[in-house]
């Protein structure tokens, strides 16, 4: 099912979040991404979507995705990188076969998250890198949202019930409907710890002026992450 609404949506996430449309994207998180990815020489992306992160990598670039719809336009983008469908829990590939793996705003949509993890923790070499972008998990749980309270004049941030699991199919826009998983910060951590992934960097950027432009409303939004960045490295010798 999950699989099928991405597929039908493709389009949805191509014209909405690729290639400019989207100041979040533009402004921070491929730049992040650039940044972080520089020096690798044989990157896997993971959800690669329509391949606006690949195409960043200067070395050897291969994106997977669950979806033909963003394989087939990420190929006809074109651009250098190799791409292939698969999911993240069953990666295709040996072990040890990338010194980078990134996975962007990818894993609060996997069911499996716990092999997915595995699976980033096996193809990784020693002293290869995991770049893995979420929406924040405490600040973004499904439920927060500014509050415009009129009795006390004020407004603020609610956060809904952080520490339930949950599992949504979530109207992004009118008859968009896409599949999300929340999980805890500690659910991830926990997992990369397993697969021996040690994180080495967290970054909770504030949001980019792009987006801060479209949300003049609130005098506030500035201090309110929607992005958190954590960079681990895989252990080992």
């Amino acid at each position: 099912m999950a699989d099928e609404l991405w597929e039908e949506h493709a389009g949805w996430w191509q014209a909405g979040f690729t290639a400019g449309a989207d100041p979040e994207y533009e402004e921070q998180i491929l730049p992040l991404a650039r940044e972080h990815v520089a020096g690798c020489s044989r990157v896997l992306d993971i959800g690669t979507g329509e391949g606006q992160i690949a195409r960043l990598v200067e070395g050897v670039a291969v994106g997977v995705d669950v979806t033909w719809a963003q394989i087939t336009e990420a190929a006809r983008r074109g651009g250098g990188p190799h791409y292939a469908r698969a999911g993240a829990a069953a990666l295709p590939f040996r072990s040890a076969a990338y010194d980078c793996v990134v996975a962007c705003l990818v894993f609060e949509h996997i069911d499996e998250m716990d092999a997915a993890i595995a699976e980033v923790g096996r193809v990784l070499v020693p002293g290869g890198r995991f770049l893995f972008f979420l929406n924040h998990p405490l600040l973004q749980t499904p439920g927060s949202g500014w509050i415009d309270d009129t009795i006390l004049e004020e407004q603020y941030w609610r956060i809904g019930p952080y520490l339930v699991e949950d599992r949504s199919i979530e109207e992004v826009e009118k008859d968009v409907h896409i599949p999300f998983v929340h999980r805890p910060l500690s659910r991830y951590v926990n997992a990369m710890a397993a697969a021996g992934l040690l994180v080495t960097h967290m970054d909770e950027p504030a949001p980019p002026p792009g987006f801060l432009a479209r949300a003049h409303e609130y005098g506030d939004a500035a201090t309110i992450p929607r992005l958190l960045f954590l960079r681990a490295e895989k252990l080992g010798v």
